[in-house]
């Protein structure tokens, strides 16, 4: 028994019928299909012709299905949407990735490198999970994740270093002018922004070599990022991670105002699955490690 198909009529005069039905106009059926309303013409009296019914009522200013009409396009649609889902279905789907960061390093590292990464790998679909929350790399669907601390992370889990925690102290170059402060008293004369880790305490003792005074003013923000906008706002100074400020000192939002760097406690690593393999994720591992590679080489050049 054959599964060939009955006999099938044009399908290029079956496409212009449901266009033609859809405005119940030649003209503008012509100017979707991009040719002239004698072509629409002459394929709907083709079809019409090779099935033996007549589609359409030609009216004085207007079209109407007539009632064959009404029933052919109702089927003929269905049909075209199957297919159209049939070809979507052959095309090569982007590969979805996961990646779970900070809000912090998602906003002042990751994004902005972004569009880099998506024009020349159309073919992965990458999703941002950022969560202060540690994400589960089965429950959260997570794939690769990028932690803040030391490994060992836990049993089965892949580590390779991204970069090195750095703390710089930096600001808006509309709020330092030309006067560093040289003492923590001259310090105190300016507003500290602190973020959760509060490094504050122990830069002012490592940089000045003394403890910190009661009398410093501040702000404290929950995300680093914020505190990062705070001072190119103008708002104050702020102890941040050099890679997540290296492009605002670059453009000139912010600058550094002491030589001094500190080595945080911890650093940022990347985080997967060891029996998780695959292209995609390893093209997103390569391509974060070359970004942290080429931030390191800029700073040191």
């Amino acid at each position: 028994m054959s599964d060939a198909p009955g006999k099938l009529p044009s399908l290029n005069g079956v496409r212009v019928f449901e266009v033609a039905a859809r405005h119940l106009n030649f003209r503008l059926a012509a100017e979707e299909l991009g040719v002239t309303q004698g072509a629409v013409a002459q394929q709907i009296r083709g079809l019409e012709a090779e099935l033996g019914v007549k589609l359409f009522e030609r009216l004085p200013r207007m079209l109407a299905l007539t009632g064959e009409g009404r029933a052919y396009i109702a089927d003929v649609r269905r049909a075209l949407e199957i297919i159209a889902r049939a070809t979507d279905g052959l095309k090569p789907q982007p590969v979805r990735l996961t990646i779970s960061t900070t809000p912090s390093f998602a906003s002042k590292w990751l994004i902005p490198r972004l569009p880099d990464f998506t024009s020349r790998h159309r073919d992965l679909d990458l999703h941002i999970l950022a969560t202060d929350r540690m994400s589960n790399f089965q429950a959260d669907g997570v794939d690769l994740a990028v932690r803040y601390g030391r490994p060992p992370f836990g049993a089965g889990l892949a580590v390779e270093l991204l970069f090195e925690q750095e703390t710089i102290a930096v600001c808006s170059p509309r709020l330092i002018g030309d006067k560093v402060p040289d003492t923590a008293a001259e310090l105190a004369d300016y507003t500290l922004l602190h973020d959760a880790h509060n490094f504050w305490p122990e830069f002012i003792e490592r940089h000045f070599g003394e403890s910190p005074q009661a009398a410093f003013k501040g702000i404290s923000f929950n995300q680093t990022s914020h505190a990062i906008e705070a001072a190119i706002a103008g708002q104050g100074i702020v102890l941040a991670n050099r890679n997540f400020v290296a492009q605002d000192i670059a453009e000139g939002r912010l600058v550094r105002i002491f030589a001094a760097a500190m080595p945080g406690p911890s650093d940022f690593y990347l985080v997967w699955p060891r029996y998780r393999k695959s292209l995609g994720l390893q093209t997103v591992i390569a391509w974060l490690s070359d970004e942290a590679k080429k931030e390191r080489e800029r700073a040191l050049s």
